[in-house]
């Protein structure tokens, strides 16, 4: 009889741990705050920020609307309290580990679970687990969150230090600090404290989720693939699972992939942490691809943690224990689940990042599956000041609309943040490779050993949460440190003179050259790391023929936007061009007429580069097209030239390869409305620039280019790589900072060069057709041939003298139209042989015609001489165009999907389009 109970009561006990579960939800409810120095309670959101509640409340107007963003700058200067009551259930109380999770707090934070203090919080970008047990009580139980003032904590610091640091575009003067840039001081994103496209907006705030996690028994706190080695054959994978247990006991670990058994594993589990190692290969995995390369595939990979109902045991056993701080961010959203579950969607790739020496330098490029890939993206900046609005489905468009593109690659720059869980995984979804900084710009940091400790802490909790993404393809330290030091004059203007320089630099080492790559080779799973962008070697500054560039010489150095096409680089990490939002946009934070000016108050508050930036768009403007009086008109060519001049430079860095691997435009999006370097605006409308991406961005590239010079030979050249063209090993510094005179006008003297670029795996075979037509459509030179193009590079096709292929026409009446035709997709581009303000452009007779379908309606287009950059625009931001500021040849009809909901009378009553050669026979232009 007594063995009987002994066996029952064991049953008992495995049935229980058997149904061990982890609980989570969000404390989200009841919250409410006050300004430190007020007795006034107000209701508050969470996730969310004091600015927003403060909005909510109508205590503040809209920063982002006209000038408001100047009579905010008080609430930083304030302390804020924010708490809520809630009630735990009986199965949270019951549990025997209850925990509450902060996944963010901006920044400075102390915590207090009735009356007691269980976190002093000081870095935005971590993860914060707080043990609660012993404090979580029955009934009401208050949560109290005291934010402390920024400026309060930092100003003492900058006032200490015998020196001041390198700062990015540091608003302080805005932020009445006069020049006290104390942006250094704080873990918290950069942008908050001004960019150079952002205001100076430095929020606080419980600005992501707040989460009471309990649990019993057996928890699985964090599982890990790591993709040894994949071919096509075979994925030789290795799982790492870390299992917490309350009590010693045997378990068994189960995997499957897509369904089918992956490995199993028995295992004997310790009370605390233990750390279990599943070594196993699946044959011929689906392989996951970037976008334009394949499918990016994702394989559902189950892993099961299931209790031995036969024995529970006490003692050691094979797995290595770790006791590592329960702070330590383990947890991963996706590994939540009764009974020990998780799923993961795994991108089953091989990626590597080469940087080898050859005969020109070092080089920079990644390696897909055993393909060489040429990395065409954008740099993304923060989606909104207010980062709590930034939710699920703005994430999902901004990267479907990169995917949208042709892009395969965004950087996510270092001044910001490290975006949520929802932006890495539609990047894994949609085939798009993430260049990922740490949360560094630009500055120089004053570090001591709870500085390191921070970030450190700060790295891990970020590499743990996003090392199983297919998308995750390197680490930068920071963006341009390297360059700010050795480069911009950093070290001597602020600490040479000091005698402060070499331990200022050893500051930054410790972070960029001992930290952050140690936690990457840890934590990482073998993702590569740079210890910054740009970057070359560890004494110098970049050079762009070891490593990735930012180049900006043209825009900040005023060269001609030709200049792309000689500035030869390994990998093109950042160059761009500004314009403004387009007028519709502009509408919605400056709706006034008299402020219709870009130099009126309203548009200079919006315009954080400064008249500088304004009259760099005039200068450009002024070169290359007739520069308009009307405001509506001058936000259209400003659209129109970024388009072209952006344009530009990915045609001339993908004519590189294999030289040149890759170029990332600056930038993608906007954090507020304002005139900046974005293909999409802040509302998310696309600009000229997204637009043009998509074709410049094309699987292949047809790349007309004119330019002075004059042909050797055989006009009609044999097909060559275009290595051939890229600068010897002893020539190449010269030749990156070569700077070439503008193109003569008219034809003598110059050339069409034209080169084809293939980024398929596979060779194409088509018809090249070039022809030579008038504005009105009359064709005066044509050219067929059919041409070979070998997969992954980029060949010259031919160069012709211009005056050869124009007759007796001006050149400023023809217009070059080549045309790739390869597997029944056409491939094209167009040349001039002038500057557009210079060609006999005529306002085009339009028609339109308009056909409703489910979504919208389908506008046909069509013209009866050339068009350039035809834009069809309604009121509003919301329909959404699906192509937009096209070339259209005489006597051609496009056809184009616009999204909206409006009723056909009023979309053909709003229904407008402009061209740039509307006014070119008027007097409205300077």
């Amino acid at each position: 009889m007594m063995i009987r109970k002994t066996i029952t009561s064991l049953l008992l006990l495995a049935a229980t741990v058997a149904s061990a579960s982890v609980s989570q939800r969000t404390l989200h409810e009841g919250w409410r705050f006050r300004q430190g120095n007020s007795e006034i309670w107000h209701p508050a959101q969470v996730p969310g920020n004091t600015h927003l509640d403060l909005m909510r409340e109508r205590i503040i107007e809209d920063p982002f609307y006209r000038l408001n963003e100047r009579s905010v700058q008080w609430v930083d200067k304030e302390d804020w309290m924010y708490e809520t009551h809630f009630q735990p259930t009986a199965e949270e109380l019951a549990a025997s580990h209850q925990t509450l999770v902060f996944k963010g707090l901006d920044t400075y934070a102390d915590v207090y679970l009735n009356h007691q203090r269980i976190l002093v919080a000081d870095n935005m970008h971590r993860e914060w687990r707080c043990n609660v047990e012993g404090i979580l009580k029955a009934g009401d139980n208050l949560l109290e969150v005291f934010f402390k003032s920024p400026v309060k904590m930092n100003v003492p610091k900058f006032d200490a230090l015998p020196y001041r640091h390198n700062t990015g575009p540091d608003h302080s003067q805005m932020g009445g600090l006069f020049d006290k840039t104390i942006s250094p001081f704080a873990r918290t994103a950069g942008f908050e404290y001004g960019w150079d496209w952002g205001p100076r907006l430095v929020t606080f705030g419980i600005w992501r989720p707040v989460l009471l996690e309990t649990w019993s028994g057996t928890r699985i706190a964090d599982v890990w693939y790591i993709q040894k080695d994949v071919t096509k054959a075979r994925a030789q994978l290795r799982t790492i699972v870390e299992v917490e247990a309350d009590s010693a006991q045997s378990a068994t670990i189960a995997i499957t992939a897509d369904g089918k058994p992956a490995t199993t594993k028995a295992v004997a589990l310790k009370p605390g942490l233990n750390t279990i190692t599943l070594d196993y290969t699946l044959k011929n995995p689906r392989l996951w691809w970037t976008n334009g390369l394949g499918e990016p595939y994702l394989t559902t990979m189950k892993l099961r943690l299931t209790p031995d109902p036969s024995l529970s045991r006490e003692g050691s056993g094979h797995s290595q224990s770790n006791n590592r701080d329960k702070k330590l961010s383990t947890p991963l959203s996706e590994q939540r689940g009764a009974g020990g579950e998780s799923s993961t969607l795994l991108g089953i790739r091989s990626l590597k990042l080469h940087n080898d020496k050859d005969k020109y330098g070092h080089n920079l490029y990644f390696e897909l599956n055993g393909e060489p890939l040429y990395a065409k993206g954008s740099n993304m900046v923060p989606n909104d000041n207010f980062l709590s609005r930034v939710n699920d489905s703005i994430y999902r468009q901004v990267v479907a609309d990169a995917a949208a593109v042709n892009m395969n690659m965004i950087r996510v720059w270092g001044g910001g943040i490290y975006e949520d869980d929802a932006f890495y995984r539609y990047c894994d979804e949609m085939g798009i490779l993430v260049w990922q900084d740490f949360m560094f710009a630009c500055q120089t940091y004053e570090v001591d050993s709870a500085f390191l400790d921070n970030i450190k802490e700060e790295a891990i909790c970020n590499v743990r949460r996003l090392r199983n993404h297919a998308c995750m393809a390197v680490y930068a330290g920071n963006n341009e440190e390297q360059d700010v030091w050795f480069g911009w004059g950093g070290k001597k203007r602020y600490f040479e003179e000091l005698g402060q320089a070499d331990r200022v630099w050893k500051m930054q080492h410790s972070i960029f050259y001992e930290v952050l790559p140690e936690v990457v080779r840890q934590y990482g799973g073998g993702i590569a790391y740079r210890p910054s962008s740009p970057w070359a070697f560890e004494n110098t500054p970049s050079d762009g023929i070891n490593g990735d560039d930012h180049y900006w010489g043209v825009w900040h150095g005023g060269e001609p936007i030709e200049a792309y096409f000689d500035h030869h680089v390994r990998f093109q990490s950042e160059y761009g061009f500004q314009s403004f939002p387009e007028y519709e946009s502009v509408l919605r934070y400056n709706p006034d007429p008299r402020d219709h000016d870009i130099y009126s108050e309203v548009m200079m508050a919006h315009q954080n580069a400064g008249t500088y930036a304004n009259h760099r768009i005039e200068e450009y403007m002024g070169r290359d097209y007739r520069v308009p009086k009307d405001f509506k008109r001058f936000l259209y060519v400003g659209q129109v030239l970024q388009a072209d001049a952006v344009k530009m430079g990915m045609e001339a860095f993908r004519r590189d390869r294999p030289f040149c691997m890759g170029g990332i435009v600056w930038q993608l999006n906007d954090c507020w409305p304002v005139a900046s370097w974005s293909s999409r605006d802040y509302y998310g409308r696309w600009k000229a620039l997204h637009y043009v991406t998509r074709k410049a961005y094309d699987d292949i590239l047809v790349s007309p280019r004119i330019k002075n010079g004059s042909v050797c030979g055989d006009v009609i050249a044999t097909p060559t790589k275009q290595v051939a063209a890229l600068p010897t090993e002893e020539n190449a510094k010269a030749m990156q900072q070569q700077k070439l005179p503008l193109p003569s006008e008219g034809a003598d003297g110059k050339l069409l060069e034209l080169k084809l670029v293939n980024d398929r795996r596979t060779p194409a075979t088509g018809n090249l057709k070039l022809q030579s037509m008038t504005i009105d459509g009359r064709i005066v030179f044509e050219q067929t041939k059919k041409v070979k193009l070998p997969k992954n590079d980029a060949i010259n096709v031919q160069t012709w003298r211009v005056k050869d292929l124009i007759g007796d026409e001006m050149a400023e009446n023809v217009i070059f139209y080549i045309t790739y035709e390869t597997g029944g997709k056409t491939y094209y581009n167009i040349a001039y042989p002038v500057r557009q303000k210079d060609m006999h452009y005529r306002k085009p007779q339009l028609t339109t015609a308009v056909t409703p379908v489910a979504d919208g309606y389908d506008v046909s287009v069509s013209t009866d001489i050339f068009a350039r950059a035809v834009f069809l625009k309604t009121k509003g931001i919301n329909d959404f165009f699906a192509d937009n500021y096209f070339d259209l040849l005489p006597g051609q009809t496009r056809t184009i999907h616009v999204r909206t909901s409006k009723p056909r009378a009023q979309f053909l009553k709003e229904l407008k389009t402009t061209t740039l050669g509307d006014d070119y026979e008027t007097n409205s232009i300077q």
